[in-house]
């Protein structure tokens, strides 16, 4: 027995606004059928006293301390550009846009 028919993909596809074939309709049946299937294995095998996880190993996030470190000036982060107006990087005016 189905888990979905082909009325009921019908059905899905009016409320999505698809236009689909005949031929279309068995074959999204089917895959459907399929999933809907995969989907009831997975239920199947959940257990209360498992705990939900959402990866397979646990995971630790390792930090580093915090710390202030110098920066650089502003002259030396502008060195490398290769344009400078009044102390900020000049680039190309773009979409015709005034100043």
């Amino acid at each position: 027995m189905s888990a979905i028919t082909r009325d009921e993909v019908a059905h899905l596809a009016r409320l999505s606004r698809l236009a689909l074939a005949d031929e279309e309709l068995d074959h999204f049946a089917a895959q459907l059928d399929v999933i809907i299937g995969a989907v009831a294995r997975v239920a199947e095998v959940a257990a209360d006293d498992i705990p939900p996880s959402s990866h397979a190993l646990p995971l630790t996030n390792i930090y580093r301390p915090d710390e202030v470190r110098p920066g650089l000036t502003p002259d030396r982060a502008l060195s490398g550009a290769p344009a400078v107006e009044d102390g900020r990087f000049r680039v190309p005016r773009i979409l015709g846009e005034e100043a």
